[in-house]
Order: C-alpha cells, then structure tokens, then sequence
C-alpha cells in the first residue's frame, strides 16, 4: 500500500474566504437591490398647463385656473419640485405614450420616412421596464389605465409589464369611446369617473403587495382623465357655482372632473404615507399634452381655455406642448420651482439614474437626467442643447426647436418661419424671426441638420 499523505487544509482557508467574500458581495447586492427606489408616475390626459389650481409661474397668476381646484397637485408640488418650463414630447397623446417607454424623439419611432417598418424597429429598442429590470431583477411593474400606442398592437405585457389592462387603445375609461365621440357634448354624472378612482385602488393595491413582499415597483398610472367627454361625481359638482371668477373655465362639470382626478392624486399619495414607503418613492405627475381647444359642451368663455399660452392640442405652440410637470421624493427640494426647460424625454433616464442602471443608454435616448437638478447639485447635460418636437407625417406638418429661451416654430406647408423669446414673450404673440434673420438661420440649420440626421418626415404622406 502506498504511503498516504496527510490531507493538506490550507486551501481550507483561501476556499474559506473565496465564500465569505462572494456571501458579502452577494449581501451587498441584496442590500442594493432592497434599497432600489420605488417610482410611481401619474399621466393625467389633455391637461392644460393652466388647468390647476398650482401657480406655475410665482409672478403670475394667469398661470393658475381660478375655477379648478386641485389641492392634492399643490400638496406635491410643496413636498419637491415643480417645472415652469416642462413639456410634453410631443402635442398628441400617442406619440408621447410611445416616446415616454423608450426615452426617444417621435422622428425616431413614428415620424420617419422608413414607416414601413417602424413598428417593428419600436418593439427592438430597449424599453422602461427592461432597463428597470436589468438595474434590479426585483422590480416588479405595473401599467393602469390608457395604453393607446395605436398603430402597434403591442401590449404592456408585449413590453415587459408584470400588470396592466392590457390594449385600451384611446378609450375612455370604461365607456365605448364611439359611443362617446357621438355624445360628448353632454356631461354626465358617474361614482367612478373616468374610472379615476378603480385605477387609483389597483395602483394601491400593487403598491401595497409588492412592499409586503420586499420588492420595489414602478407603476404608470395612465389617467383616461381629462381627455375628451366629461364625466364627473354629482357630489363634486354640487360645490360648484355656475358662476365662474375665471376668463377660461366656464364649466362646473369640467371643473368636478379635475378634483376627481386630482383626488385621485390624493388617494396615491395617502397610501404612500400609510405604508411608510416616503423615504424611497418617487412620485411623478405630468400631462401627456397640452390642452384641447375647447372642452366638449363648455359654453363660450371670454378668453382661450389654456391662456396665456397660445395655441392648442395639436399645435407646436406652448399651448399644446407645454404641461404641468411636478417630481417628489427622496432628496429632492420641497416646495421649489425650477424655470429650466425639461422634457418628459427626460424621464427614462433620470428613472434609470435612480434605479442606478449600469450600462450607457442607447445614444437615440434623447433626454437627460434629471437628478442634478432635482437635487440642487447642477444642471443637466444633454447630448443635444435643444428640445425638439416633431409632427410632420399627418395632421398639421409643423416642427419646433428651444434653445435656451428663443423658440423657432416651422409651420410647413407653408415653409413659414416664427421665431419667439418666451422668457418675455409667453404668449407667442410678437415673431421676431425678422428682427432676428441670424438667429432664426441658426435654429433652422439646426432643425433640418437633426431631421435629416433622424432621417425624418418633412411632409404630407401621400396615400397610396
């Protein structure tokens, strides 16, 4: 028999701490991925910037409604920060609904000559909630209410939602959306108004499983709420005179809709406080545009509904592009206003800076972080200087770009140029592009370089 050696224990040791290495990484993984934040992002639905009752700029109360009220909105908008200057990424409601899940300009993903396949090309591009759940595989999310990425039919679950309604196309929230464009004139009373409130409770619900079971969420509360036909509860209309202090807003039942939605808001927030989750939420509340022209059945005001903006819902004036837009949650300010131009672009990577995502983001993904701003330490840094919006395949062919406080608008069937400081001039009212020949040359160059860098439609589709 061979002489045997004594077994030989000191690799014992280096396997010893090899696990008790790797069991701390892992801990500290854990850690990190418990302390994920939890994002809740609320999209009211044709909210105009001025349909509230939060101020949006401190020296003028123009930019507040005199007749709607929404103390729930004013009480985030206390408890972080509220934009001035926010917009929307585009003046409809489906292409800022498709921009918002991948972080990209609609020239990208639906105003692009390659229309053939874009629906294809979308369902490639990294998504919210993929970025989400590469960040922290814990995540569990969930999509509530209006879907309407139109064209594609592609579902919240198709993208990687663990919940939603699935397809809701643009309906209006529990009634037959043809049946609606018949009758919308008419204002009708409901307990569940636009189902504002059934939402509200299934966001609740969602929160509260998945804080039980240690996971953090993301949550998108599409609204059905403003859009369109007007559904209200009688008890809140019944606070309502007919009589109203206010230019624009004539109509109680109008005005009851917006309190439903905003205690809707309310329900939200109280339910973050009751499971003590204030530390590690973010909360989010922006219109997916501006506001209509005109609220179906509201009788003749004295002045547009969304002055002292001009324009409209479908236009590139600020009154269709420019929205409320308030961020509450862990280290960020209470009760500021910021007056820097931010985008709702800038959401999918300043979500992707609070989930602490490891990779770089696409170089299509068009907006900045947020997070320096909303925690006072900088500015943001964008890829690009300007904010640019796009609808110029159907509809009214119309371009806009911002830089800075000078705003060029390119209205192109009729190749007409508007240039406009909106620092000194909200209401669009005095075009300067002729005083200003250099500048106005400078922001077009600038326009058509990214269009056809984008390779953008710049016209009427013809049929075929």
């Amino acid at each position: 028999m061979k002489n045997l050696r004594p077994f030989d224990t000191s690799h014992l040791k280096f396997i010893l701490l090899g696990s008790l290495l790797l069991g701390g990484i892992a801990s500290i993984l854990h850690s990190s991925h418990a302390k994920s934040p939890n994002i809740i992002f609320i999209l009211s639905d044709d909210q105009s910037w001025v349909g509230t009752s939060l101020q949006m700029l401190p020296d003028d109360a123009r930019t507040r409604s005199n007749y709607y009220r929404t103390p729930n909105l004013e009480r985030l908008a206390a408890m972080g920060m509220s934009f001035s200057n926010g917009y929307a990424p585009a003046p409809f409601c489906c292409p800022t609904r498709r921009s918002l899940q991948i972080g990209q300009d609609v020239v990208h993903h639906m105003y692009n000559r390659d229309r053939e396949n874009w629906t294809r090309t979308y369902r490639e591009q990294l998504n919210l909630v993929q970025m989400l759940k590469r960040a922290d595989p814990n995540y569990r999310t969930a999509h509530f209410g209006k879907w309407d990425l139109r064209y594609d039919k592609i579902s919240p679950q198709q993208m990687g939602y663990d919940r939603s309604d699935g397809i809701t196309s643009n309906n209006e929230g529990g009634y037959d959306v043809q049946k609606e464009r018949k009758r919308e004139r008419d204002a009708h009373p409901a307990e569940d108004p636009k189902e504002i409130f059934t939402l509200s409770q299934r966001s609740c619900d969602f929160m509260e499983e998945q804080t039980k079971a240690g996971r953090p969420f993301y949550i998108q509360l599409s609204h059905y709420a403003v859009h369109l036909s007007v559904y209200y509860q009688q008890k809140t209309l019944d606070q309502y005179s007919a009589a109203s202090d206010d230019a624009r807003h004539t109509m109680p039942e109008f005005a009851a809709m917006t309190e439903n939605l905003d205690a809707g808001l309310g329900i939200i927030m109280d339910k973050i406080q009751a499971l003590g989750i204030e530390e590690n939420t973010y909360i989010i509340f922006m219109s997916d545009n501006g506001g209509t022209k005109r609220v179906p059945g509201q009788p003749s005001a004295d002045l547009p509904r969304n002055h002292p903006l001009r324009g409209y819902k479908s236009t590139m004036y600020e009154g269709g592009i420019r929205v409320p837009l308030i961020i509450a949650g862990p280290d960020i300010a209470a009760g500021v206003r910021c007056s820097e131009s931010v985008s709702g672009l800038d959401l999918f990577p300043t979500f992707a800076d609070w989930a602490a995502y490891p990779q770089s983001l696409p170089v299509k993904v068009e907006g900045a972080s947020l997070k320096p701003l909303l925690t006072g330490k900088g500015k943001i840094g964008r890829r690009r200087p300007f904010l640019f919006f796009h609808h110029a395949a159907d509809r009214l062919p119309q371009s806009a770009l911002i830089l800075d406080e000078y705003k060029l608008v390119k209205t192109w069937k009729e190749d007409r140029l508007e240039l406009y400081n909106l620092s000194s001039d909200l209401e669009e009212s005095q075009n300067l592009a002729l005083q200003k020949p250099e500048l106005t040359a400078k922001l077009h160059r600038m326009m058509l370089n990214y269009l056809e860098q984008s390779n953008a439609e710049t016209r009427y589709l013809k049929k075929k």
